[in-house]
């Protein structure tokens, strides 16, 4: 993700030196450097700088997070925390990978979603206690 023969394919930069505020959403690849509040998607990738401050929910494929977030984040495939990274919010990903002297405090989910298969077990839990109490009705 964000090699050198991609770097061309950005879209949307936010410099180091801008503080904004909204909603993007953008189809391509992005790199924040400055200061966003509101939220942020993507259908690719998304970089967040070193000196970044990001107060929002963010929503894209891959992430590489070096600066400061504050908000909810749900990346579809690989998250990337290097060891500047502060993330201060709930994270839902298949794939991450923290540095050490990353920060992160919030609920984590990573890896594929496997509902279908708890809704199982709890399934034959409710059957297996139906049959422990269908003999003592019978008494």
């Amino acid at each position: 993700m964000f090699k050198k023969d991609e770097e061309n394919e950005i879209e949307t930069i936010i410099g180091p030196s801008v503080q904004v505020e909204g909603n993007f959403i953008a189809n391509g690849d992005m790199v924040i450097e400055g200061t966003v509040s509101g939220s942020i998607k993507t259908e690719k990738n998304l970089r967040i700088g070193k000196e970044a401050k990001i107060f929002a929910d963010i929503t894209a494929a891959n992430a590489v997070i070096a600066g400061e977030v504050q908000g909810e984040l749900k990346i579809k495939d690989n998250l990337e925390l290097t060891s500047t990274a502060k993330v201060f919010g709930d994270v839902k990903t298949k794939l991450i990978k923290i540095e050490e002297g990353a920060v992160l405090q919030g609920r984590c989910v990573a890896g594929e979603d496997k509902k279908a298969r708890l809704e199982k077990i709890e399934e034959k839990d409710r059957q297996h206690k139906a049959k422990e109490k269908a003999p003592e009705a019978l008494v």
